[in-house]
């Protein structure tokens, strides 16, 4: 069987086949033989690269197209002729078609700047300068009208190159993956684009938060960038509702107003997480207030029973009100939803399912206020903290 060359700057001009395609192709040869011939240039394949693969590793029989230096006189016009050829591929991706029309623009560039070369005498061939239209042209369009795709596309795609490039493989490719729901989608450039610039703030800012620096400087100032405080609201027990004998709450409570007067130790972009009930959910807003704190919104445990007042519905929910300070961000946003449903535990305990959401949504340095047990990833403060 002939032995062809292989150069791997050549070699590199070609897209990666599907899955798919590899197995069709494979199946193809192996039943019917390599119908098309394996083009060459000065030995090297330029075209057949997967073809000639597949029939080494069977043993099949091909045939040699050898195309002289006449019609391709260098390197580079090979190249643009593979990439001409491999753009012509059915099933190539955008991905794929972005990457050629790169090399191809670097190739025309690189022409171009041969013929700017100074002529016979040292005179510059005004001819050959490039159009000024054309030179105008953001480099990201002349890309695209390479591809025939669009600038914008091009630009997301360079940046997913640069910041997920194991995604851009994939992406020329064209392979599919399973999504959540466990079905087969194919990978876009808009989905790993966004999915990707998400991953790059996320990165930031856990980056940002949780170096070593700045933990260390936060730690020296006594502040952090996550509190979640659960106040030891000033409320009785209800003797018919309580083991015999036992009135009163087994922890100190405070007044409103000396909880107002708490200093939360918030860094200067903070989440505040309090804890509230029905009863002090209209006086949690004035002491947000009191904070210096700005309420955003609320979210909702729903608990497995509760207390049920005489006349009343039971209250099986709790409260936690979310509020900041500056701008922080968090780092997550999937299944970040303002209710969750976790049982209940022992009195005033908190759920650790809480505890997980905030850990997943957060960076940096946590602080637990008022805690009553530890807590993984969170610092402990409050008479009764466990540290």
């Amino acid at each position: 069987m002939q032995e062809l060359k292989i150069k791997q700057e050549f070699k590199d001009l070609i897209p990666p086949l599907a899955d798919h395609e590899k197995e069709g192709l494979e199946k193809s040869i192996r039943t019917f033989g390599c119908y098309c011939p394996i083009v060459t240039w000065n030995g090297y394949i330029i075209d057949g690269h997967h073809r000639y693969e597949i029939c080494t590793w069977f043993k099949v029989s091909f045939r040699v197209r050898e195309i002289g230096t006449d019609e391709l006189p260098d390197e580079d016009a090979v190249i643009l002729w593979m990439i001409d050829t491999q753009g012509g591929r059915r099933n190539l991706t955008d991905a794929a078609k972005i990457r050629l029309a790169l090399k191809k623009k670097s190739v025309l560039d690189r022409q171009a700047r041969k013929r700017q070369a100074c002529g016979q005498g040292g005179v510059l061939l005004m001819e050959n300068l490039p159009q000024a239209k054309e030179e105008r042209c953001p480099v990201r369009d002349q890309i695209g009208k390479l591809a025939g795709l669009s600038g914008k596309t091009v630009d997301k795609f360079q940046y997913i190159e640069k910041h997920a490039p194991d995604l851009a493989d994939k992406l020329c490719e064209g392979n599919h993956i399973t999504n959540d729901a466990g079905e087969l989608e194919k990978i876009s450039i808009d989905g790993v684009y966004n999915d990707t610039k998400r991953d790059k703030a996320k990165f930031e800012v856990i980056e940002r938060l949780e170096s070593i620096e700045i933990q260390e400087a936060k730690a020296v100032e006594g502040v952090y960038d996550v509190v979640v405080i659960d106040p030891p609201w000033a409320m009785q027990k209800i003797e018919r509702d309580v083991a015999p004998g036992q009135v009163k709450f087994d922890y100190p409570t405070m007044s409103l107003e000396d909880i107002g007067k708490v200093e939360v130790p918030c860094a200067d972009d903070c989440h505040v997480f309090l804890w509230t009930t029905q009863k002090f959910l209209r006086p949690s807003f004035k002491i947000l207030e009191d904070w210096g704190l700005t309420y955003v919104c609320l979210f909702t445990w729903m608990k497995n029973g509760g207390f049920q007042p005489f006349n009343l519905p039971q209250y099986n929910t709790e409260f936690v009100m979310y509020a900041h300070k500056g701008n922080p961000k968090f780092v997550d946003l999937k299944q970040f939803n303002c209710g969750f449903q976790a049982d209940r535990g022992k009195h005033s305990e908190k759920p650790e399912e809480f505890y997980d959401l905030i850990r997943r949504v957060t960076a940096g340095r946590r602080l637990d206020m008022f805690n009553r047990r530890r807590i993984d990833g969170f610092e402990g403060w409050g008479n009764e903290s466990v540290i």
